[in-house]
């Protein structure tokens, strides 16, 4: 029996299903995650010893800018535990057809921050 998924209108509704999308990912990968928005912390996903920055993107994210905090790139910098997530194709509403990214941070050496120009926040353009 096919079942139709609902496309997901909202940028809000979006980011939600992204940092869900993540969670249940953590969760197959045998760690503990929770949604860490609003506690003031660099990342949206905490999940034992690791911070999280989850970028949600309706479509693809190739060649659009990825935007991230002054203290985000200082997370990165400073903590080998820090993680950029990209999660692809949400708006169509269906998490089976999701992809994501997993970009591992931690050093200044990183690919997370090695393309980013300084602005009042920091600009990455995403690449593969």
């Amino acid at each position: 029996m096919d079942t139709m998924t609902e496309p997901i209108t909202s940028n809000r509704a979006v980011e939600n299903a992204a940092i869900m999308f993540v969670i249940a990912h953590e969760a197959a990968c045998g760690r503990t995650a929770y949604d860490a928005r609003g506690t003031g912390g660099a990342g949206d996903v905490a999940s034992e010893g690791r911070v999280i920055e989850v970028k949600a993107y309706g479509g693809s994210a190739c060649g659009q800018d990825l935007w991230l905090e002054p203290r985000q790139i200082e997370e990165a910098l400073g903590n080998a535990d820090f993680w950029l997530y990209v999660v692809e194709n949400v708006r169509q509403g269906d998490p089976a057809q999701f992809s994501a990214v997993y970009e591992y941070s931690g050093s200044s050496h990183s690919p997370c921050t090695a393309r980013c120009t300084g602005r009042s926040s920091i600009v990455r353009t995403w690449a593969l």
